[in-house]
């Protein structure tokens, strides 16, 4: 992993427009991989790109100057900019409904941590000392993800970790406080306990305290 030089987040993506007959288009064939009370939001379409959709859910709110789906873009550039693997965003759109928007982009290739350990969760003590370095690595750039749990920590092929579902990561230009610190260690050890994992987070976190 490279050192942390953040310089703030960079993308160039811009909104265009997907009317409606064109989001159908586009979504004719597709697999519907995550839904909510409104309906589909994340999509896996016929070529194996993903389209994500984002809802503004307050007429007015900060999402009026910085919808969601942008924030999901300039965290990937900022991640990027940090040497840490996510996904690439292709394009963004604004919907026919104006508290819509929508980012199609490329998956990160592997398998999440979770899916991994819900095959072999032997595979676990042989994980922490990268993982926990990896957390490291994030927390000491300035990395505050409030859904680092192992469904969003993707482990590629050439063995490396990275991040998915990245809409509500912030960029400090600090290392986390520990504050933060313990919040992402309090939401990690949630997931565990909620998915039904038999092994616990100790550890993880003690390794990571021994990094230097």
């Amino acid at each position: 992993m490279q050192p942390c030089d953040y310089q703030g987040a960079q993308y160039v993506l811009t909104f265009t427009p997907l009317p409606a007959v064109q989001l159908a288009e586009l979504l004719d064939g597709a697999q519907t991989l995550e839904q909510d009370s409104f309906g589909p939001k994340v999509y896996r379409l016929r070529d194996g790109n993903m389209l994500k959709l984002f809802r503004r859910k307050r007429l007015f709110s900060s999402a009026l100057l910085q919808p969601h789906s942008q924030r999901f873009c300039a965290n990937a550039a900022s991640l990027q900019a940090q040497g840490i693997q996510t996904l690439k965003p292709l394009h963004l759109y604004r919907l026919d409904d104006p508290a819509w928007t929508a980012v199609l982009y490329r998956p990160l290739p592997g398998e999440t941590l979770s899916e991994l350990l819900r095959v072999n969760d032997d595979l676990w003590p042989t994980l922490v000392p990268k993982l926990a370095a990896f957390i490291k690595h994030l927390h000491r750039c300035g990395v505050y993800f409030r859904s680092l749990h192992l469904g969003n920590i993707i482990l590629t092929a050439d063995g490396q970790f990275g991040l998915i579902d990245i809409a509500d990561l912030q960029h400090r230009r600090r290392p986390l406080s520990r504050h933060l610190i313990r919040r992402n260690r309090e939401h990690f050890e949630k997931y565990i306990r909620k998915e039904g994992f038999a092994f616990n987070s100790a550890g993880l976190w003690n390794h990571y305290q021994n990094i230097g």
